[in-house]
């Protein structure tokens, strides 16, 4: 593989000089606090579209998109998209007209002027911790994006975690700091572009690739991940084989029983974080609020919905192809994965005939080059294609000290999310089984709890980096481009959230609580500080991340914090609007009650080891089931308060604000073909569908 032209590196610098640039030229004239937060309320409908897209897009639904299509998922992960279609249509009807009537700032105004201070304080604080974890999040993301990409071209310099997440953090702050939300717009809108177009390059040059392939990898049956191997006649186009090959993962309903995305999870548990996380999500909402009208407001989220259905085709379908292939490579990239758990598997399982210790290191072993290894495992794929010729044992790099170190927790099974993890290690199910079902029923016996660890077969989030490093042309500066563009979505991302941060501290805190008579000067300059104070958050806790105890779980911890926060707020924001009788105290208080119920399913979920077969397992064992039952109980538990103690007269949205209230007709109209666009994209790729 080539190493990176001259001109990448160029685009790439050309890229982010552009981005800051235009940032701080288009916001130059704001002093006051609306100018900074919301733009002086003077956004248009084409900068909030981009600007909703490039703050919503990051390295996650980059990588993990690409990722997640890669696997037997396939196009099932699109409904993150389209489903987002659908709700932005909502959002824009039946959440923003409130919103912008009120004259708020942020969200958690927004339940003073329905319900009290206190529902308004809660929310504050909430949203606060949890962009502290999403802050270092984004963060850490994006610099082991960065890091990864950097190996994966061959570039002359490749930065560590610590200093690709200073470069990120500096980036955002320096335009948020100096411009406020018009800079982040503004600089959206350059990013949101680059981002669907380099997306769209590296999907044509994948088709162009498997146009020229001989022979590709597929995923024969995504129940048992089955994959296969097919070869090609010069005859047959780049699409048409693409369909033969993947046939079975266009379908957008998976089995009942999948473990990443069932069908089921679309009729309830999937709209309960969209319509939080694209209505009532301070950094998503806040260019909405910014809106110079309410018809500006509803054309730009419309304009977003529609570029949400394009989104799985420029990262899911590339992704998807990148298992065809590269199949081989994404399964040698999950041996260092694997490494670790197979010593665990060692450990709790001294026995076994697939993994062994040398008694001392040998000297190929002890050498650099195989980093003093000596965990052996039967991995024949891999060997061979890391040593190029056929072998049958496998030096996994782990060496004697990290062996030495491993902590093995009693009653551990091991297990894999990874339907094609039995294609990868055929010999080792049976032997695998009986130790689990034994350790299983050890942990019952001694009423202990069950721990999991978790081998993979591939790789699949560095779908997106094979492509990168492989399908791209060189010499025509394209990669740096793409990596520009990667960069840019990640930048944006962290640009909105550290917008958001330091507006609810402002503005809900501090205004609200400490200093309300402030002049606007001093509300700016909070502003900026708190976005100096969060981007260094950012950026020393991203490495923590990196930790090996730490970074496997990070995502799976955000999306579940997600549900102490985002069931609470959407019921009391839609039992305020549509209950208008209901009492101020409903709002702090169903907001605790989500908390309280949340936090409980999840301490009673820990113990499911010990109820395999009990129905409450099953009921509480996904988050997004929890979620959708706190839900419920909020929205219970506000009906019973009501109807003890209702208001004397309905609650009245009195309108605060100077801007023009007049909705969309065309924005409307607009909004309709969308979802309409939306049910279409679920036929086609539907079992009716693609029967035909």
């Amino acid at each position: 593989m080539e190493r990176m032209n001259i001109l990448d590196p160029l685009v790439f610098v050309i890229f982010v000089a552009a981005v800051i640039t235009v940032g701080l030229v288009k916001s130059r004239k704001g002093k006051t606090s609306e100018d900074y937060f919301l733009a002086g309320r003077g956004l248009r409908w084409w900068l909030i579209g981009f600007s909703l897209i490039a703050a919503n897009i990051s390295s996650e639904q980059f990588v993990g998109m690409s990722g997640n299509a890669a696997s037997h998922v396939g196009m099932a992960i699109a409904s993150y998209e389209w489903m987002a279609a659908v709700t932005l249509v909502v959002v824009a009807f039946a959440f923003l007209p409130y919103f912008l009537r009120a004259g708020i700032y942020t969200i958690p105004e927004f339940l003073e002027y329905r319900y009290n201070p206190s529902a308004r304080l809660i929310m504050a604080v909430m949203m606060l911790l949890i962009y502290m974890l999403l802050l270092g999040a984004v963060t850490y993301s994006g610099a082991l994006t960065v890091n990864t990409m950097a190996e994966e071209m061959q570039m002359p310099f490749i930065p560590s975690l610590a200093q690709a997440s200073l470069v990120i953090g500096l980036i955002a702050m320096v335009y948020v700091a100096a411009g406020g939300l018009k800079a982040c717009a503004w600089a959206d809108l350059i990013q949101g572009s680059a981002l669907i177009i380099g997306g769209a390059i590296v999907m044509i040059f994948a088709f162009k690739m498997l146009g020229g392939a001989t022979e590709a990898h597929y995923i024969e049956d995504v129940s048992t991940g089955a994959v296969g191997l097919k070869s090609f006649t010069p005859d047959q186009g780049a699409l048409e084989r693409f369909v033969s090959l993947n046939k079975v993962r266009l379908n957008m309903f998976l089995p009942k029983d999948d473990a990443v995305l069932p069908w089921t999870a679309l009729l309830l548990g999937l709209w309960i974080p969209n319509f939080y996380y694209w209505g009532l999500n301070q950094y998503i909402t806040q260019r909405t609020l910014g809106s110079a009208s309410l018809a500006q407001g509803q054309k730009g989220i419309v304009f977003s919905a529609f570029m949400k259905l394009l989104i799985p085709f420029v990262i899911v379908i590339p992704g998807i192809i990148a298992f065809n292939l590269f199949a081989p490579s994404l399964k040698l990239k999950a041996v260092d994965d694997n490494a670790p758990v197979f010593a665990k598997y060692k450990m709790a399982n001294p026995d076994t005939a697939f993994v062994r210790v040398a008694e001392s290191p040998s000297p190929e072993a002890a050498s650099a080059a195989a980093q003093d290894a000596i965990i052996v495992g039967i991995y024949p794929d891999a060997a061979a294609l890391k040593a190029n010729k056929p072998r049958s044992a496998f030096v996994l790099p782990i060496t004697r000290q990290a062996y030495d170190t491993l902590e093995m927790k009693p009653y551990t099974v091991f297990k894999s999310d990874d339907k094609s993890w039995q294609e990868v290690f055929p010999a080792l199910g049976a032997e695998l089984s009986e130790y689990n079902e034994a350790t299983v029923k050890a942990a019952k016996e001694a009423n202990a709890k069950v721990n999991t660890e978790k081998f993979i077969g591939y790789k699949y989030d560095s779908a997106l980096a094979q492509l990168l490093a492989n399908v791209l042309p060189r010499r025509v500066g394209l990669v740096g481009f793409v990596l520009a563009a990667l960069l840019g979505a990640i930048v944006s991302s962290l640009a909105a959230m550290l917008n958001a941060a330091s507006t609810i501290f402002t503005m809900d805190i501090f205004k609200k609580w400490i200093r309300p008579d402030a002049p606007q000067k001093t509300f700016v300059l909070l502003g900026r500080i708190c976005v100096v104070v969060f981007s260094v958050i950012a950026v020393l806790l991203a490495p923590a991340l990196g930790n090996p105890k730490f970074s496997h779980s990070i995502f799976t911890i955000i999306q579940e914090s997600q549900g102490y926060l985002s069931p609470g707020i959407l019921s009391v924001f839609v039992f305020g609007l549509l209950v208008r009788k209901a009492p101020g105290i409903c709002g702090a208080v169903g907001l605790i009650t989500n908390v309280i119920v949340y936090g409980g399913l999840k301490y009673v979920s820990t113990f499911t080891g010990l109820m395999e077969h009990h129905l409450m397992s099953t009921l509480i064992g996904n988050f997004l089931n929890r979620m959708a039952i706190s839900f419920v109980v909020c929205l219970a538990v506000m009906t019973v308060i009501t109807i003890v103690r209702p208001l004397a007269q309905p609650v009245e949205f009195k309108q605060q604000t100077t801007i023009d209230l007049q909705g969309s007709k065309g924005a409307r109209t607009a909004g309709i073909v969308v979802v309409v666009l939306t049910v279409v994209l679920y036929v086609l790729f539907s079992p009716i569908g693609l029967a035909r």
